[in-house]
């Protein structure tokens, strides 16, 4: 282990799609599963994409990898004014990713792309904070362990 602490993460993954005959074929089951973590009071119900045979109204695998990103990036963010002194209001990104499908099935993300947008209480600290999503993005750690360009296109409010 290179310098620094080590954290371990752990998550049990269910699937809960069998319909009677397994895998018997590919149409014959669902994509459904649930994510579960060790003292959490729910799990999160999964599937596949739709356009994979996933059921749309839970989370797939893409949509979390998106979510988990935009996550890391605002609790950073939370935390960086915080100990700045600015006094976010409000906080939203409404966050993208692009997966390359290849022609066998296989795929990668190209990018992931945040768009946050955080209410301040003081419009003179606005860019301060603008200059805080870099020091953000560089401390994301779910960030930095992507090899697809994370990029961040932020803008800032002072309430009114």
């Amino acid at each position: 282990m290179a310098d620094g602490k080590q954290h371990r993460y752990e998550v049990q993954t269910t699937w809960t799609g069998n319909t009677g005959e397994g895998t018997s074929h590919y149409r014959a089951y669902k994509r459904d599963h649930e994510i579960a973590g060790r003292e959490k009071s729910i799990a999160i119900p999964g599937s596949s994409d739709p356009v994979f045979r996933g059921d749309r109204s839970r989370y797939n695998p893409e949509e979390l990898l998106v979510g988990a990103v935009s996550a890391c990036h605002m609790l950073w963010m939370l935390h960086l004014c915080a100990d700045a002194g600015i006094v976010v209001t409000d906080y939203t990104d409404q966050a993208s990713g692009v997966m390359l499908e290849k022609p066998d099935g296989s795929g990668h993300f190209t990018e992931v792309i945040l768009h946050p947008h955080l209410t301040i209480t003081d419009p003179s600290r606005v860019g301060d904070v603008e200059a805080l999503h870099h020091r953000a993005h560089e401390f994301c750690a779910i960030a930095n362990s992507m090899n697809f360009k994370v990029e961040c296109q932020p803008s800032t409010v002072a309430q009114s």
